[in-house]
């Protein structure tokens, strides 16, 4: 058994989330923590809602409210919705806790005594027409090293260079269009260039990471330039430093505090706990005299836009506040902290060949989809079609043909026609009489699956695991086909039929399982219909807590996984009570094609 920290990326509270969201980051991490916790690690996934930086600002002024208003309101949407989702957070909290707060003012402490937060001036660029301050994301303009015409301020995503806002092409604000004015300011700044060798060898011993994730992340140690950690705006996380921490005008960059969100959220966590130490079981974290740590592994969830800062910036805030740059120095009050294991990344999932905009109004977001639409109906077509390796394209048509033709008429009939013959024919789970060699190699079939399906969940293969999963299920259809017990009708047939529904029974209750992490729902709906009594895939639940240091109450994601099954083929218990089933999944009429594309096409501007 190892500990597992899921670390899932942190959704940004300036609005609610659509789909392509969750295909990127919410899904995923919930696919992989039901199946670790279900093989037997000690699972510990958190998150929550980022609330600092200049979008929050600019979307509270637009709607009239303050900033803290905006995030509390967000913040609320988001936990309902990624709670209809059904995503086992053990805690998802938000960044404007005071625990966050302390915990990202000790790392910036920590990395400024050991020397790798530098005072620089720089310029920044300042809106003409409000005066207020324009973060380099909120710049774009041409890169000038490949020509793209929309490249940020911090970064070009065409050819993924980091840049200053200074040396864009054409400069022009992403709020108004105007040209910005540029004016010196004093700033942090990471050095990076003296944790470029650190990162860099420890980048080349992660070989079995995505390829292209991989690649991104070394080829970003070819350009390491320091990077500003402070910004000049006053809504965030004060500078933790005599003279700038009474400055109401410069926080931390809300880039630097977000990430510090997965150790703020293993700690709070543990507080709430009532073991205030249990977080170092995850983090490998030990005081600094140097005792052995325990195994922890840890994956960071995300979509693609966000390597840089969980494969860069958060590696080169740990290896800083370890001591283990160029310029040496000792850790803080936390101790040595692990760096990531495994940095999964999924790629964009775009909506009818568009790609997702909320502001050109191109979006579906969870909430509305989960008012028409069932939640495993969503997570499986994330799950088989989603952007794990490639960007892939959303689109009714496919949403559709998935649904009804392999929810519905593949593994929905498959529980639907197993259970109502038991059901009707003998009233219980019917016993096993004499197998034939064509029930032994379908129970064989599902048995290999677990390792199958297993060890493609253990290597984020979550496309090729459900494809096998399913494969399980066809052969299942197929046997009874083959089978035929409803032609079995006769007293001296009997025994036979029992023994095929009892195999086919089995299956199915294999099958839920090795579904559970895809299809939590459902796999719980089936496990009742097979008599099953208790909590078999559990669910979070959304608990008001007071903040832990004084701040205000807010809603959390939490809640007790280990009451689920586990990675294993469970013999039925014959004799158990069937009643005859209702369906687990809806088939959805081909209309809604056109209703959802009419939808679309209204909502555009």
């Amino acid at each position: 058994m190892s500990h597992v920290l899921t670390a899932v990326a942190w959704p940004y509270a300036n609005g609610p989330r659509h789909i392509g969201h969750v295909s990127g980051f919410g899904v995923p991490s919930d696919v992989f923590s039901r199946y670790m916790r279900m093989a037997g690690h000690d699972v510990l996934m958190v998150s929550g809602t980022d609330e600092h930086g200049t979008p929050i600002l600019v979307q509270a002024e637009h709607e009239g409210v303050t900033a803290r208003e905006l995030a509390d309101r967000y913040n609320q949407v988001i936990v309902e919705d990624l709670h209809a989702l059904g995503l086992s957070y053990d805690l998802f909290t938000r960044t404007t806790t005071r625990n966050h707060y302390a915990v990202a003012q000790e790392l910036f402490k920590t990395l400024h005594r050991n020397g790798y937060m530098i005072e620089q001036t720089t310029r920044g660029a300042i809106s003409p027409s409000t005066g207020r301050t324009l973060p380099d994301r909120y710049i774009e303009g041409t890169c000038p090293i490949c020509g793209y015409d929309g490249a940020r301020g911090d970064q070009c995503d065409s050819c993924g260079n980091q840049l200053d806002a200074t040396e864009l092409i054409n400069p022009r604000s992403r709020i108004n269009g105007e040209t910005p004015e540029f004016v010196d300011t004093e700033h942090f700044f990471l050095d990076l260039p003296a944790l470029a060798d650190a990162l860099g060898e420890w980048l080349r011993t992660r070989a079995d990471w995505r390829p292209n994730v991989l690649k991104f992340a070394l080829n970003l140690v070819e350009d390491m330039r320091p990077r500003a950690m402070t910004r000049d705006i006053d809504w965030g996380i004060p500078v933790p430093l005599e003279g700038w921490e009474d400055n109401p005008n410069k926080r931390l960059y809300v880039w630097f505090d977000a990430v510090i969100g997965y150790l703020s959220a293993s700690i709070e966590w543990a507080r709430r706990g009532g073991d205030p130490e249990a977080w170092r079981k995850w983090w490998g974290a030990q005081p600094s005299r140097g005792e052995a740590a325990d195994e922890a592994l840890s994956y960071y969830f995300m979509g693609k836009d966000n390597i840089t800062f969980h494969a860069q910036i958060w590696p080169c805030e740990l290896l800083a506040y370890d001591g283990r740059g160029a310029k040496g120095g000792e850790p803080g009050e936390y101790g040595t902290l692990n760096l990531p294991t495994e940095v999964v990344s999924s790629e964009f999932l775009t909506m009818e060949g568009r790609k997702f905009s909320s502001s050109r109004r191109v979006v579906i977001y969870v909430r509305d989809f989960l008012e028409r639409y069932d939640a495993d109906a969503l997570r499986y077509f994330i799950a088989v079609a989603g952007p794990e390796n490639n960007d892939t394209d959303f689109t009714w048509a496919e949403f559709l043909r998935r649904n009804n033709d392999e929810l519905v008429a593949g593994w929905g009939n498959l529980v639907n026609r197993s259970i109502s013959m038991a059901a009707k024919n003998f009233g219980e789970i019917p016993a096993a009489v004499e197998l034939t060699d064509a029930d032994r190699a379908l129970l064989a079939v599902s048995k290999e699956g677990f390792a199958k399906v297993g060890g493609l969940l253990e290597k984020h293969r979550q496309k090729a695991a459900i494809g096998d999963a399913m494969k399980v299920v066809a052969e299942a259809n197929k046997y009874l086909s083959d089978q035929a017990p409803w032609k079995l009708k006769s007293e001296q047939d009997k025994p036979r039929q029992g023994t095929i529904l009892h195999v086919a029974l089995q299956v199915v209750d294999d099958c839920k399982t090795m579904v559970a992490p895809f299809l939590p729902h459902s796999s719980q709906k089936v496990h009742e219909l097979l008599g099953g009594s208790g909590v078999f895939a559990p669910m979070p639940e959304i608990v008001k807590v007071a903040d832990l240091d004084g701040g205000p109450d807010y809603p959390i994601l939490t809640g007790d996984y280990d009451t689920g099954a586990r990675w294993e083929s469970v013999p039925l218990e014959t004799g158990r009570k069937l009643a005859p089933p209702k369906p687990i999944f809806k088939k959805l009429d081909p209309s809604i094609v056109d209703e959802e594309l009419a939808r679309l096409e209204h909502q555009a501007p």
